[in-house]
């Protein structure tokens, strides 16, 4: 929803080979997908001011295993990374399992752990300094556990989702569930799509959650969310969610993007309208031989 403080490494895509084709049934040891995440961000102001951001990750997961209890995965910066990309994060790679039901299961714990202390110990900081928010060349919040790479990579994730005509689908941030429809597409594929509405309360709590971040970096007087939400209890909050999903010919989402429009009008009658768009793909790169 927010504009999110980057945390890790950002990577600029190069020109996006042909894409290969999609597989026609479930994936198999040695399969390889590339994951490209782009956010966009832009806001305008009823006083004329305006401002946007970009910033786009690439990951590649790779299948190791199929078994009954569900997928053993491999994500990883892309092949391209330098010794300077891997050095800033110790989050890559990471193995995980995505069951047949329920959430990704991390399963390389204790390996990343000892990055997280090699990490720590290369930049110099104590462990006290984990959970904080700090600036450098972006802001970020210095994790140090291993199980906080789950939540990044279900964001990611869209081979579990379920879509069917009429089901209901929750998203975060919205007010309640809504209606998933069909869209006609041609062969190669099904498009499905969600609307709903945006909670305020939960828009007005990251707008204060966002706040205490800026006040730690800046380090101001502290502030309290308690203090930050109050700052923001008077404002009157609007807005909407379009979820847009694309699949491939056997039914596996390739593609999600989520338009959030927000309209934010202050006490003093001050308007200003923030506009979010959060789009995942997934293409095969290299398909196993049978």
């Amino acid at each position: 929803m927010l504009r999110a403080l980057t945390v890790g490494t950002t990577l600029l895509l190069q020109a996006l080979a042909a894409h290969a084709q999609e597989p026609q049934g479930g994936s198999r040891a040695g399969d390889r997908y590339e994951i490209r995440s782009e956010r966009l961000w832009s806001r305008s102001s009823g006083e004329g001011s305006s401002g946007s951001s970009r910033d786009v990750d690439v990951l590649m997961e790779r299948v190791i295993a199929v078994r009954d209890a569900g997928e053993e995965l491999e994500f990883d910066l892309p092949d391209d990374a330098t010794a300077e990309d891997r050095a800033r994060t110790w989050q890559f790679p990471v193995r995980v399992l995505r069951p047949s039901q329920g959430p990704l299961q991390l399963l390389n714990g204790a390996e990343l752990e000892a990055r997280v202390e090699r990490w720590l110990a290369a930049a110099g900081w104590p462990r006290a300094i984990c959970g904080r928010w700090i600036f450098t060349w972006n802001a970020f919040r210095i994790e140090c556990d291993p199980q906080s790479v789950i939540p990044g990579l279900a964001r990611l994730d869209l081979e579990s989702l379920d879509l069917r005509e009429g089901a209901p689908y929750r998203e975060a941030g919205a007010r309640g569930p809504g209606v998933l429809r069909r869209e006609t597409r041609g062969s190669d594929g099904a498009a499905f799509v969600v609307e709903l509405e945006v909670d305020p309360e939960a828009v007005r709590r990251e707008r204060a959650q966002n706040d205490v971040v800026v006040a730690e970096i800046g380090r101001r007087e502290s502030l309290s969310l308690d203090a930050a939400l109050q700052a923001h209890s008077a404002e009157r909050i609007s807005g909407t969610i379009r979820i847009n999903f694309e699949t491939d010919a056997a039914g596996r989402v390739r593609r999600r993007r989520k338009v959030t429009e927000l309209a934010i009008e202050g006490p003093d009658g001050g308007r200003e309208t923030q506009t979010f768009t959060d789009t995942v793909e997934r293409r095969l790169v290299s398909r196993a031989a049978p």
